[in-house]
């Protein structure tokens, strides 16, 4: 007993040996380890895989194997222990042993759930016997991690790498896992094979995608991403976000249509389940709390509901009603009391007042048919005193800013279209367009004769801005802070009457050229006016300014060079300060060959949000248009205007201007006594 004890102790090293060298031979006839898996084998060797590597041999004979490399594919995490190299001749021994077991019977054996070998090439046959300690080993086998696992690739082989189905270690019903090794040309005998390593795997194509748990493990996500909190949710509370092998999410790659239908059916189907479960998430108590909810409030969602089809009714009857989709009406009405007092040398009694109580009203049709464009139609009613009449102070000087007398009958004031084109700006109008109208004005006041200044004189420089005006066009270029303009403009009685003398270019009219500067701090204005008034139609300054001033050689028919420079400085939004100055040199065209120069000027103050926001106190001082110099006639004293005014905001659409303007020396002539005209504007805008 003893001595057969000892002989077998003598023979078991050398069978094991013998063995462990027929492993060595026939899997390295099949592929090469890598030199991490043979650092790994090396450091971590065992008995029991020799053993293991010892029924594989049995199972599978060198004498079976294919000339050419074939497909290989290890899914165990157990290392496998190095042997040394032997010669074919004792490979060739060991193989002459064959089992008696069939090759469906071993084929078999290696489907079996538990099992981490999976073969691509014909299996050899094999003995029951020889593959019981193959299928004993995967059974005892712990399952492999996630982290051991290779990703699943495309079927197309590429050179280096050969695809094979992995058998589950799970029971027959969990789908196999493809796995790969890199495998390499055989340059010798030597060296185990051991499980590839998870960093040795090649990477994926970047076309397949696996789930991620968290968003962390997207590396190209960052919480300051704009889609950050939604992205993180559909991870990490409804696990229905996928990304690439490499880590990274692409979130600016294009989404196929595929892949939009793919990833809503994954999150419908987690919240499908997470509806279905009694989770944190959602819940069955959550629904019936959101049913009680709907149940208790189901009257005020009732009223809630009756009042959108309330409102979509009202809608569709506007929209049915509606006077235009292009048209908006803006409208305008100015109610103002004025009173004005003339001492003596004038045609009125001594402190003889006269209260005046009068009012305008505009109603403005603005239609745009691009957005950009606009078509305006003005009606107008004026019943506001005129204070330029003989019967009253007899005096352009003393005009309201708004007066006229129509006769309280709403007329056709105002026809203009205006559109860009390019960078330009086309104003082209028949009836009531103004010099105001197409150049920009370095003004303070003179944006509105219903928000501004008082009176006639204060709201603009009349050598340039006033003059024969109605019907023609012009053309504005923006150049940023730079402005070009040119415009021509004939008499509203001048251009559609076909009389002789009439008509656009042989009646009165006024061709403007403008250069403009215009920033947030400062505006400048430089501006260049001819005119020309036909004979019984002659009113140069438009007006405004002495008698003189409007007709220098009386009704005969005058043509002008006129001159103005506008300037107003704006260091804040409480303060503005500004003016003009305007030279005008008049030619008689018959019944003389007279000259005459005529010039005014005035300076304005504006103290904006004064006492409250939206108030502005506001005031001009200035010299209305004087003859200077003449062939004829000129003024030979100064009159001097004086104006100052509070509008008060009530609301954005009420302002009530209290004011007054007092007149030195009327008519540029010391004997005239001062003329005070006090007013009370009301405005409202709707």
């Amino acid at each position: 007993m003893n001595r057969t004890f000892w002989n077998l102790l003598l023979v078991s090293p050398a069978i094991l040996g013998l063995s462990s060298v027929m492993s060595a031979t026939a899997i390295a006839a099949e592929a090469t380890a890598t030199p991490e898996a043979n650092q790994l084998a090396t450091a971590q060797s065992s008995e029991s895989k020799i053993a293991e590597i010892v029924g594989e041999i049995v199972a599978e004979p060198v004498a079976a194997a294919p000339a050419a490399p074939e497909n290989l594919a290890l899914n165990s995490s157990v290392e496998a222990a190095q042997t040394p190299v032997v010669n074919e001749a004792d490979a060739e021994k060991i193989a002459s042993i064959e089992p008696e077991t069939s090759a469906a019977a071993l084929q078999t054996t290696l489907q079996t759930p538990g099992s981490d070998i999976g073969l691509a090439a014909p299996i050899a046959p094999a003995s029951a016997a020889a593959t019981e300690p193959l299928a004993a080993a995967g059974a005892a086998e712990s399952s492999p991690q996630a982290s051991d696992l290779a990703e699943q690739i495309s079927q197309t082989e590429t050179p280096g790498k050969i695809e094979v189905p992995a058998v589950a270690s799970t029971p027959a019903t969990t789908p196999a896992t493809k796995v790969e090794i890199a495998q390499t040309p055989a340059a010798g005998m030597g060296g185990p094979i051991v499980p590839v390593a998870p960093q040795a795997l090649p990477a994926q194509p970047s076309g397949t995608m696996s789930q991620v748990t968290s968003v962390t493990q997207l590396s190209d996500v960052r919480p300051t991403d704009w889609a950050f909190q939604a992205l993180q949710s559909l991870v990490e509370r409804y696990s229905c976000i996928v990304g690439y092998p490499d880590g990274t999410y692409r979130g600016n790659r294009a989404l196929t249509r595929y892949e939009f239908a793919a990833g809503v059916n994954a999150c419908l189907d987690s919240i499908t389940q997470l509806i279905g479960s009694t989770g944190n998430l959602v819940t069955r108590d959550d629904l019936a709390i959101l049913q009680r909810l709907q149940e208790e409030f189901a009257a005020e969602l009732a009223t809630l509901r009756g009042r959108v089809d309330g409102l979509e009714a009202r809608t569709a009857e506007l929209e049915a009603n509606q006077f235009s989709t292009t048209t908006k009406l803006a409208g305008e009405a100015i109610f103002a009391v004025s009173d004005t007092f003339v001492g003596d040398g004038t045609n009125l009694e001594d402190d003889e007042t006269v209260t005046n109580f009068g009012y305008r009203v505009r109603l403005n049709f603005n239609t745009s048919f691009t957005g950009r464009d606009l078509l305006r139609t003005r009606l107008q009613a004026v019943n506001t005193a005129r204070y330029d009449r003989a019967t009253a102070t007899g005096t352009n000087m003393a005009r309201l800013a708004f007066d006229g007398d129509d006769g309280s009958q709403f007329t056709l004031d105002e026809v203009y279209y205006r559109f860009p084109m390019g960078k330009a700006t086309v104003f082209v109008g028949p009836k009531g367009l103004d010099l105001d109208e197409i150049a920009d004005q370095a003004s303070t006041f003179g944006n509105s004769t219903s928000s501004g200044s008082l009176s006639r004189f204060g709201v603009r420089n009349p050598a340039v801005f006033r003059g024969p005006q109605g019907a023609g066009a012009s053309v504005s270029f923006n150049l940023g802070s730079l402005r070009a303009t040119a415009g021509y403009l004939a008499g509203d009685g001048d251009a559609p009457n076909p009389a002789d003398g009439r008509g656009v270019f042989d009646g009165s009219f006024s061709a403007l050229g403008q250069i403009g500067f215009f920033s947030r701090p400062f505006d400048l204005g430089l501006t260049y006016t001819r005119k020309y008034n036909r004979a019984g139609d002659v009113s140069l300054m438009g007006g405004v300014g002495s008698a003189l001033a409007n007709r220098p050689f009386d009704q005969s028919p005058t043509a002008s060079d006129n001159y103005g420079v506008q300037v107003n400085f704006k260091p804040s939004s409480r303060f503005q300060i500004g003016g003009w100055y305007g030279y005008t040199k008049a030619e008689q065209l018959r019944g003389g060959n007279n000259d005459a120069t005529i010039q005014n000027g005035a300076i304005t103050v504006a103290l904006g949000d004064f006492a409250r926001q939206g108030n502005v106190l506001g005031f001009v001082f200035g010299v209305p248009p004087k003859v200077t110099e003449s062939d004829v006639a000129r003024n030979r004293n100064t009159s001097y205007h004086l104006e100052g005014f509070y509008r008060f905001q009530v609301n954005d659409f009420i302002s009530v201007t209290p004011g007054v303007y007092v007149i030195l020396n009327p008519e540029h002539n010391n004997n005239n006594d001062d003329i005070w005209v006090g007013l009370l504007r009301t405005t409202f805008s709707f």
